[in-house]
């Protein structure tokens, strides 16, 4: 009887999430891949067209590859930079000096900033004429650049401007740092160990946990980065910049091609989930967790 009471009580509880999931993740997901196989224009009737679209994206549209490439090219350069750039900040600001409760706060302010905010803001550092930053070239006497008009500098900058809003990877570094038992550290200094011993055989197994959460994390928003390309370049030059989603809004509400648009996002899903796993999968050879025994 008592058991059957707590059944109850479990299934009860999770009833809330579970309606969120089935209802906000589950179907529609489900209704998206359904009308992936769809001609659909919001406009006129659907058109049953059945794997057409897949069909498409894969042998016809040479902009799906484009995208494709750059969403990957994107990710591989800014996600490994965010995590090193945050992960060296918070050795500094888990330092014990005067005043560092005002550099935590400085560092940790631009990740408050609203994206479309601070996409406005590094237009403007962008600039060819009035820039910040053509004005530092001109200043030692080196030629200024056209940044986001060059396919070259293009996803270099969109790189550049990711760094600015780390504060939130920061303090989730800085906690696990600060959640590293003393004692540990104290060990390996009485047994001789110099920075470099403590960084590898304590700091990382320490925080291995908090990198992998960050490293998914990172890796998914990098897949799905659409608002600063679609504020500062609009996919160019010359599609340089045109990430996988800046494609998918543009084929569902440039194009009116909603079923293709489904198409492109159950193919970024299935993508997603993929990667994801096989950095799941990868763990088990570099995560280390406290109750594990090796």
């Amino acid at each position: 009887m008592k058991m059957k009471k707590e059944t109850f009580w479990g299934w009860l509880l999770i009833t809330p999430l579970t309606l969120g999931l089935t209802l906000w993740v589950a179907f529609p997901v489900g209704v998206a891949v359904f009308m992936s196989l769809f001609k659909w224009n919001m406009i006129s009737p659907a058109q049953f067209i059945g794997l057409g679209n897949y069909y498409f994206m894969f042998f016809q549209d040479h902009l799906f590859w484009q995208s494709v490439s750059v969403m990957f090219l994107y990710t591989l350069t800014s996600v490994p930079l965010q995590l090193a750039l945050a992960f060296s900040m918070a050795l500094l600001l888990n330092t014990k000096v005067r005043g560092m409760g005002i550099f935590r706060t400085i560092y940790y302010l631009p990740s408050l900033i609203p994206v479309m905010v601070s996409t406005a803001l590094w237009l403007f550092l962008y600039n060819p004429q009035f820039g910040l930053f053509n004005i530092l070239l001109d200043s030692v006497g080196l030629p200024t650049q056209d940044w986001l008009k060059d396919p070259a500098l293009v996803i270099p900058c969109l790189v550049f401007m990711s760094l600015w809003s780390i504060g939130n990877i920061i303090i989730i570094f800085l906690a696990g740092l600060q959640g590293i038992p003393k004692e540990l550290m104290e060990a390996c200094e009485i047994d001789g160990g110099n920075a470099w011993h403590r960084l590898c055989t304590i700091i990382f197994p320490s925080i291995s946990p908090i990198l992998f959460y960050n490293l998914i994390m990172g890796i998914v928003g990098g897949l799905q980065t659409f608002t600063q390309p679609y504020v500062m370049t609009g996919g160019g030059p010359s599609n340089a910049s045109l990430t996988y989603v800046l494609h998918l809004y543009k084929q569902a509400f440039q194009f009116s091609k909603m079923g293709y648009a489904n198409a492109l996002a159950f193919v970024l899903l299935v993508v997603t989930v993929l990667i994801s796993l096989a950095v799941f999968r990868s763990s088990k050879n570099w995560v280390y967790y406290e109750g594990d025994r090796k």
